[in-house]
């Protein structure tokens, strides 16, 4: 497939293909994306927030991608519609399309004879594929990776360098896992007897979905019986701990590093910001929101927007507040003691 960014494309033929409202010249080619400030003639920008409104009266782009609210915001010629920031995705897709693997295995790659990589897949450099571990269709395996043994990635997916999969975890097709992610290892499994631990052996699987994408250095542990879950179209940013037996609904969102403990369920279509604390043995229900920073202790029992973080201050009036919540609960006894009191009075004296 040719990239775009090379060849170029009219508007006419992007309208047409992410599905937008082509207003002005659709003859006009181009060839990247670019933001309002810093694009050229060639690429398309977009707005997505009425605060950048004032960068289109000096942006060089060739074209925007606008709501309907802002069509008449510029003479450009532009691609409306109502989710300006999903066109932008779908036209930057297009535009920078992401090379295919060249097929094929790199001489320096270590394939089990038992291994069955379909003839398309590109197996790079010093990558391992274990015993009976499967590789898809037009897969790419990037150098440096390894699949234990069992590992099943569907076709059209990509493993960046490095990714590690343990043995008997499989990944859905189209799914992408970015460099130095670890899924399968052991989950954090012990018991405690005179003063030692116990390992508990890990003897499930992670089973991740379809179009899902895992960022860098992500891990997600094993099931200690049952597998871990990863449904279809769950998005997971860089550095994120989760843990075993643990199940993240479909569609869901989880940005940065984000710790979520053993056997918590998150419904689908969720959002969990970065930094967000969650602990084990607890449910999240579908289309949750969780802010950044949140520490999540108990299961949720409505689907809303939860947020615990305290908001940045000076240090000098973070103690003053830190001081005045300490003294909460002494004020609730008290408060509590006079209403008493006056329950009191009134009972004696009704009148």
């Amino acid at each position: 497939m040719p990239d775009m960014a090379t060849t170029g494309i009219t508007l006419a033929e992007l309208a047409a293909r992410v599905g937008a409202t082509l207003e002005g010249d659709g003859s006009v080619v181009v060839r990247c994306i670019g933001t309002l400030e810093n694009a050229g003639p060639d690429a398309v920008a977009f707005l997505t927030s009425p605060r950048f409104r004032p960068l289109l009266a000096g942006t060089r782009a060739a074209a925007v991608i606008v709501t309907p609210a802002d069509r008449e915001a510029t003479s450009l010629p532009r691609l409306v519609g109502a989710n300006p920031y999903a066109v932008y995705a779908k036209v930057a897709a297009i535009l920078h399309v992401q090379p295919p693997g060249a097929g094929g295995i790199d001489p320096t790659a270590r394939v089990h004879v038992d291994a069955r990589v379909d003839p398309s897949a590109t197996i790079g450099p010093f990558a391992v594929i274990g015993a009976r571990a499967i590789v898809g269709a037009h897969t790419v395996i990037g150098a440096g990776a390894t699949l234990g043994e069992d590992v099943e990635i569907g076709a059209d997916g990509r493993l960046y360098p490095r990714v590690t999969i343990y043995p008997g975890c499989t990944i859905g097709v189209r799914s992408i896992v970015h460099a130095g992610a670890v899924i399968g290892a052991d989950g954090f499994g012990m018991a405690e007897e005179g003063g030692r631990w116990l390992k508990i052996p890990q003897v499930g699987r992670v089973v991740i979905g379809a179009d899902c994408e895992i960022g860098a250095n992500t891990t997600i542990d094993r099931g200690a019986i049952d597998d871990t879950v990863i449904e279809d179209d769950v998005k997971l940013d860089n550095q994120i701990q989760i843990g075993h037996n643990c199940v993240i609904g479909a569609h869901t969102a989880i940005a940065g590093c984000v710790g979520i403990a053993g056997s918590t369920r998150i419904g689908r279509h969720c959002r969990i910001g970065g930094a967000a604390m969650i602990s084990g043995h607890l449910e999240i229900p579908d289309h949750t929101t969780v802010s950044g920073g949140t520490t999540i202790h108990s299961t949720v029992r409505e689907a809303g927007i939860w947020t615990s973080v305290v908001p940045a201050m000076l240090h000098a009036q973070w103690r003053r507040v830190m001081s005045q919540l300490r003294r909460i609960p002494d004020l609730t006894d008290r408060v509590s003691a006079l209403e008493r009191a006056q329950r009191e009075r009134s009972d004696r004296d009704p009148g």
